[in-house]
């Protein structure tokens, strides 16, 4: 055993720590995933948020199709279910942002584009996220310019880019 134990390990210089990146709490209730599927999310999003580099907290809730058309008509006043809702709870820095992301959606898309579902969900936060740092999607320039961010986010991970990927008609 190691006499030296007790000291903390030394720091890796290349990882700015937690200080500087958001930190992330997946919640899933409905039990829409297994333990190895929540524990990639984690993984993901966790270097998904380094990168984006910003300090505060992300909760993503992970919900059914039933939840999320409730949320969907409560909140923005729209019939049906969608793929992910973000509430930006901060005002600045540091974030504070709660998702809403729908386990089912995810499914379906990932069914159609031939990938995991864990890859749609990731899609799902870090589309929320960049919603909360400055990107939007309401004009064609500015959603070219958040999908490839996401992109290049994604891939930084090792995903890929998984919002091009297969989405006729979309950048």
């Amino acid at each position: 055993m190691d006499d030296d134990a007790s000291e903390p390990p030394s720091k890796n210089d290349d990882d700015p720590g937690p200080e500087h990146h958001a930190r992330f709490d997946l919640i899933d209730p409905g039990q829409h995933l297994t333990e190895s599927q929540r524990a990639e999310i984690r993984t993901l999003v966790e270097g998904a948020l380094a990168i984006i580099g910003r300090p505060g907290e992300v909760r993503a809730r992970i919900v059914g199709d039933e939840e999320m058309a409730e949320a969907h008509a409560r909140y923005k006043d729209v019939p049906g279910t969608t793929d992910v809702l973000t509430f930006d709870l901060s005002e600045q820095d540091p974030l504070d942002i709660d998702l809403l992301v729908c386990a089912h959606e995810a499914e379906r898309r990932a069914e159609e584009l031939d990938h995991p579902a864990t890859h749609e969900l990731v899609l799902y936060i870090i589309h929320g996220v960049l919603h909360c740092v400055g990107f939007d999607d309401a004009s064609p320039a500015d959603a070219e310019a958040m999908h490839r961010e996401e992109d290049r986010i994604l891939s930084a991970v090792g995903l890929g880019p998984v919002f091009s990927s297969g989405r006729e008609g979309e950048p």
